[in-house]
């Protein structure tokens, strides 16, 4: 039981003092006789809290600042109305900043036997999980002067999964696939796995193309068109260890990571390929395979929404490990981590040659867009050490990733807004030279 601050007014204006103990209160509160009367009937005349009846309904998933309708349905089932202030609280990344308190409270009255239903509205700021957590409840008597309050659990989840922006990017680029699978009259020159067709040689043409046989039997020069190789395998590998939870821009690296990848995803399922995930730092996190090209981006998408980045340095032997296991045949390996030195040197070069042998390998980092902004820093002392460190940082950057060129891998190094418009060119340019 506690006092309303109507209650307390009351009791300062009163003129026959009684004493009144409540656990809420630091000390007795002194009321005159007929509020003391007043409370007690208003307390008893307040719904009990215990036996209400909470469900929940509504959305189970969203994006991040979108929306999410989650609904509480309460039943009365006491003979007494309930007049109530209610508080639905989650996370606090479940709202934008300084929403929480409109969006979680909401008055009603619910008659003897009856049910009502609240609405709270999310709006999450980030991706993941979102689990519900207790639903606080005030229920006030016909006075005002006291209420009764409780807790329930009423378990809910929201997934909130990956924003996937660069899905802006799809129809340029299956514009692009579209050429080169010689649906359109930009037929793929040069080498390639599938034979098209026979057209006329044009200078520029790859002369490896030239087909004799045909040039022999007509006044022109032959040269055979190709079909990009189809129902290759492509395994996407997030490396989910320390380096990527570092911040570029406003999100951890790895979720640039995330959204490069499901690009790639949407892109070579619609070219055919097959496309599983493995994210991996010391142990493998996730893991999707054998989806179909319908499934394969919804599986992925859904997977994402849960991976969070794990404060540990990765094995790369154990990451090399799980790739070979999760590709036994010849696929294109797109090995989205970090282009640090460190990282690079003592971890994945030393393994490199065991994927490099059997399979083709892409290494896609985020780069840091703050680095490229020191670098341009000019006016005092500090901004001239600024652009030197950051010189320092794209030359060692800029090393590591030849090295890796150097052992046969296509390294694709851009900005979080870039990525993953870079990855699918990357792609794109290794299906149009046969080389998936």
């Amino acid at each position: 039981m506690a006092f309303t601050g109507r209650a307390a007014l009351l009791a300062a204006l009163g003129s026959l003092p009684v004493g009144i103990w409540d656990p809420g209160w630091t000390g007795i509160l002194a009321v005159n006789a007929p509020l003391a009367v007043a409370c007690a009937c208003d307390f008893a005349l307040a719904a009990p809290v215990r036996r209400l009846v909470l469900t929940r309904s509504g959305d189970t998933s969203t994006r991040p600042g979108d929306t999410a309708d989650v609904t509480l349905t309460i039943t009365n089932p006491s003979p007494r109305k309930l007049r109530a202030q209610l508080r639905d609280a989650w996370p606090p990344s479940s709202w934008q900043p300084g929403t929480e308190n409109e969006a979680s409270r909401h008055r009603l009255t619910v008659p003897p036997g009856e049910r009502r239903r609240v609405t709270t509205r999310l709006r999450p700021t980030r991706r993941g999980d979102h689990q519900a957590d207790r639903v606080t409840i005030r229920s006030y008597g016909p006075l005002g002067l006291i209420f009764r309050q409780g807790a329930h659990k009423v378990p809910w989840s929201v997934r909130v999964l990956p924003p996937f922006a660069s899905r802006k990017h799809l129809p340029s680029k299956l514009a692009r696939l579209r050429e080169l699978d010689g649906r359109t009259s930009a037929l793929t020159r040069g080498e390639g796995a599938e034979f098209d067709s026979l057209r006329e040689y044009v200078p520029g043409d790859d002369t490896r193309s030239i087909d004799w046989r045909a040039t022999a039997r007509q006044s022109t020069v032959a040269v055979r068109t190709w079909r990009p190789e189809r129902d290759r395998h492509i395994l996407l590998v997030l490396d989910t260890g320390r380096t990527s939870a570092g911040h570029v821009g406003d999100a951890p690296r790895l979720d640039a990571s995330m959204d490069a990848a499901l690009l790639l995803a949407a892109l070579a399922s619609r070219a055919g390929d097959r496309v599983d995930l493995l994210a991996y730092d010391r142990r493998v996190r996730a893991l999707v395979q054998g989806r179909t090209a319908h499934d394969v981006l919804p599986s992925l998408v859904n997977l994402m929404a849960s991976l969070e980045p794990e404060l540990i340095e990765t094995d790369a032997r154990g990451l090399t490990a799980a790739v070979l296991r999760a590709a036994p045949r010849r696929s294109l390996i797109v090995l989205l981590t970090t282009l640090d030195t460190a990282a690079v040197e003592e971890g994945l070069l030393p393994v490199l040659s065991q994927l490099t042998q059997r399979h083709t390998v892409l290494v896609a980092s985020v780069a840091d867009p703050q680095i490229a902004r020191m670098a341009m820093a000019r006016g005092n002392a500090e901004a001239v050490y600024e652009a030197a460190a950051a010189a320092q940082a794209h030359s060692e950057r800029h090393r590591t990733a030849e090295r890796l060129r150097r052992h046969g891998v296509t390294v694709v190094d851009a900005a979080p807004d870039d990525m993953a418009a870079a990855l699918a060119d990357a792609y794109l340019a290794l299906k149009a030279a046969g080389r998936l």
